[in-house]
């Protein structure tokens, strides 16, 4: 398992929490998100997915990654 922290602007509150878990969730990645630090770490198989893809998901809920 390999894990990454993304810098994520955008996310405010518990729904965006939501979004972006769930968005990974599917893509068979853990996601925690503190809304705080704007961080977001991913914790995934890198034989099945890519750090790009990671990111693609996230802005394809509406969110910035850095």
């Amino acid at each position: 398992m390999k894990k990454v922290e993304l810098q994520v602007e955008g996310m405010s509150c518990g729904h965006c929490v939501n979004a972006i878990e769930g968005a990974l969730k599917k893509l068979h990645a853990h996601a925690v998100v503190d809304l705080a630090s704007k961080i977001v770490t991913v914790e995934f198989d890198e034989n099945d997915l890519s750090v790009e893809r990671i990111k693609e998901a996230i802005e394809e809920q509406g969110y910035d990654v850095m």
